[in-house]
């Protein structure tokens, strides 16, 4: 891709995001792109973003399961920037139409005391973290999620580019030391409605969620980036994105790590 076309590409995301719209697959466009173009995207789009007047919050570690991994063809998750204008308080409720096709993840959230600059250790992570937490993640995508015509379905290229399909988040108020819990055994069950969905644990996430963060703050130090001091970072799914419809409510209960509820109106 040129660095107009790369331009583009995030204009036409931060529109899409603005008017609620859904646009064609960039790979349709750029049947090329690779994987370093998809994060120029993303970066264009966040500058946009930040222009525009949202604050950066932290990030989202995507596709941590071999499940999702094998069902793109790849071999590694993928990475997001939050907002502050991304932030939901746990039990409350997302307005209708706030969001074009959401649905939701359970995963642990790490907050961070101290920033990671460059490749850290699983005990530097663990060292600069200042809890961690249950959350909800609320996915959106900015495109569409397969072509009408051709048939053919959104790649980790256009997910990247769309900020990781990052739209939301949840946390609980159950602040946890990371180093007293074993993560891997740390689940959830999520209910929609009252009705078991889905459950998973931690080892889900590379088996181990605190390796989630080893592992972003490895190709942030690719990207010149880093994760700093009071950061969140969403550490990956363990459980299949639920679809969000209107009047669903969520919970996902962890047990004696805590729970966190959402409801969309």
């Amino acid at each position: 891709m040129t660095p107009e076309q790369i331009t583009k590409a995030s204009q036409d995301l931060f529109q899409a995001e603005k008017k609620r719209e859904q646009i064609k697959l960039l790979t349709s466009d750029y049947p090329d792109m690779k994987m370093d173009e998809a994060y120029a995207v993303q970066k264009a789009l966040v500058g946009l973003k930040i222009a525009d007047g949202c604050k950066v919050t932290g990030w989202k570690i995507g596709l941590t399961s071999k499940a999702m991994q094998n069902a793109l063809n790849i071999d590694i998750p993928d990475s997001g920037i939050l907002f502050d204008d991304m932030h939901f308080k746990d039990k409350g409720v997302v307005p209708k139409g706030r969001f074009i096709q959401p649905r939701i993840e359970v995963e642990i959230a790490f907050v961070m005391k101290d920033g990671l600059d460059g490749a850290a250790s699983r005990q530097q992570v663990l060292s600069a973290t200042s809890h961690v937490c249950p959350s909800i993640e609320i996915l959106d995508t900015r495109i569409l999620r397969a072509d009408p015509e051709t048939g053919k379905t959104r790649t980790v290229f256009d997910t990247i580019s769309d900020n990781a399909a990052n739209a939301g988040i949840v946390l609980g108020v159950q602040n946890h030391d990371p180093s007293a819990i074993d993560l891997r055994w740390t689940g959830a069950i999520c209910s929609r409605n009252g009705e078991v969905e889905e459950t998973g644990l931690g080892a889900g996430v590379l088996n181990d969620p605190v390796m989630g963060i080893v592992w972003l703050s490895k190709r942030l130090e690719e990207y010149g980036q880093t994760i700093r001091a009071g950061d969140v970072v969403l550490s990956g799914s363990f459980i299949r994105p639920i679809e969000a419809r209107s009047g669903d409510s969520f919970h996902a209960d962890f047990g004696s790590f805590g729970d966190v509820s959402i409801k969309f109106e």
